[in-house]
C-alpha cells in the first residue's frame, strides 16, 4: 500500500497520507518520490522533500514553514515503542525537526535513534554528513543514544560527523570534515576540528546569521 501511495500524483497522495496516516501536511507542503513513514508527519507552510529521500523508523518528522529536505538523504531511527534496546532510556524521543527556513541539502545519513534538531535558518551543507545519536555504552554494555542539538542561523560543512549529545550553538560554523562530540554553549564561532574546538569567533554582524529567508543567492 505505501508503495502505492508513493506512486500517486502528489495532489492525490498527500490527501491519501493524511487519510490513511494522519498525517499533517499544509496544503502548500510537498514531498517528491521518497519513502516517508515516520509514525507522525507534520509539514509546515512550503515546507519540502526533495525525490530519494528515506525516513523509517522514527516516531516523528517534522519541518518548519519553508524548510528544505533537499534530495538522496537517509534518516532512520529506531521506534521507542520497541524496548529491546534502549531499555534504560525512556525518555528516548527517535524525532527529526528541522526548523524555519532550514535546510539539509544531499546525501546526508541522520540517525534519529534520539532527537535530532536542526534549528531555524541553519543549512546542513555539502554531502555525506553523519548524525550518529546512539553507540555503545562500554561500561554498561548496551545500547546508548542521546540527542544532537543544532541551534539556528548555523551553518554545517561537508563531510562532517555530529554524535549524540553534541550542541552546536545558535549563529556557529561547524567547519568541514569536522567531529563534533562534545555540547558547546558560545554562540557566534567557528568550531571546526577533530575532534571540534573553538577557532575563532564570527562576526556578530554578518549577514548570513540575521537573514530572514532561508534561501542564500
Amino acid at each position: 500500500m505505501r508503495l502505492l501511495v508513493v506512486l500517486l500524483p502528489w495532489f492525490i497522495r498527500r490527501r491519501a497520507l493524511q487519510a490513511l496516516f494522519g498525517y499533517r501536511i499544509h496544503p502548500t507542503a510537498r514531498i517528491g518520490f521518497s519513502w516517508i513513514f515516520p509514525r507522525e508527519l507534520v509539514l509546515a507552510e512550503y515546507a519540502r522533500i526533495g525525490h530519494l529521500n528515506v525516513a523509517v523508523h522514527l516516531d516523528r518528522v517534522e519541518l518548519g514553514a519553508h524548510a528544505v529536505l533537499d534530495r538522496g538523504n537517509w534518516i532512520t531511527g529506531y521506534p521507542s515503542a520497541d524496548r529491546r534496546h534502549f531499555s534504560n532510556r525512556t525518555d528516548r524521543a527517535p524525532v527529526f525537526v528541522l526548523g524555519t527556513h532550514g535546510a539539509v541539502t544531499k546525501g546526508h545519513h541522520i540517525d534519529c535513534t534520539d532527537r535530532v534538531e536542526i534549528g531555524a535558518f541553519t543549512i546542513l551543507g555539502g554531502y555525506r554528513s553523519q548524525l550518529l545519536s546512539h553507540s555503545i555504552d562500554f561500561a554498561e554494555n548496551c545500547q546508548a543514544a542521546a540527542p544532537i542539538s543544532i541551534g539556528d542561523h548555523c551553518f554545517i560543512g561537508t563531510a562532517v560527523v555530529i554524535l549524540g549529545g553534541a550542541k552546536l550553538p545558535p549563529r556557529s560554523v561547524l567547519g568541514a570534515m569536522s567531529l563534533l562530540n562534545r555540547a558547546f554553549g558560545d554562540p557566534g564561532w567557528l568550531y571546526a576540528g577533530s575532534p571540534a574546538r573553538p577557532v575563532h569567533a564570527l562576526p556578530p554582524d554578518g549577514k548570513y546569521f540575521a537573514r530572514d529567508t532561508g534561501f542564500v543567492t
